[in-house]
């Protein structure tokens, strides 16, 4: 599975290398602790918008730089046949799209659910009609 935290982490650390600087370098003049910094490039943690605004703006490039960054690699993994190769060359598992997802789900759960209870209305007239008795129209009321 692709992780957003994983390859921005990836990104930063690929700027930051490409400059030749620390960790320690960046992380004192982005104002942020040298072991956060190092788990944002690990990939396990995510930084919040403000913290990747600093960490940025410590290596002097735009956000929107490592964002398009970032978001062409999700994009060269979307396209994969559901694996594809990560940085380290593991193969990483690329999930459906959240729409793509929610419409299999929807027609998952049409498939396999009951049908509608009638309304009140529906029941009334079939006990017109003499399709069922007093104790169902209560029922259902």
């Amino acid at each position: 599975m692709v992780l957003l935290r994983e390859l921005l982490g990836e990104t930063l650390r690929r700027r930051r290398r490409a400059q030749k600087r620390t960790l320690r370098d960046v992380s004192k003049q982005a104002n942020v602790s040298l072991g956060y910094l190092s788990e944002i490039e690990r990939g396990h943690k995510e930084p919040s918008s403000e913290l990747l605004a600093s960490v940025c703006g410590a290596l002097q490039v735009r956000l929107s730089e490592v964002l398009a960054e970032v978001s062409r690699e999700v994009a060269q993994h979307e396209r994969g046949e559901g694996q594809a190769p990560d940085a380290q060359g593991r193969q990483v598992a690329v999930l459906p799209l959240p729409r793509e997802q929610a419409a299999a789900e929807e027609s998952r759960r049409r498939r396999h659910a009951p049908p509608p209870s009638p309304t009140i209305a529906q029941v009334r007239s079939r006990h017109r009609r003499g399709d069922v008795t007093d104790s169902v129209v209560r029922a259902a009321a």
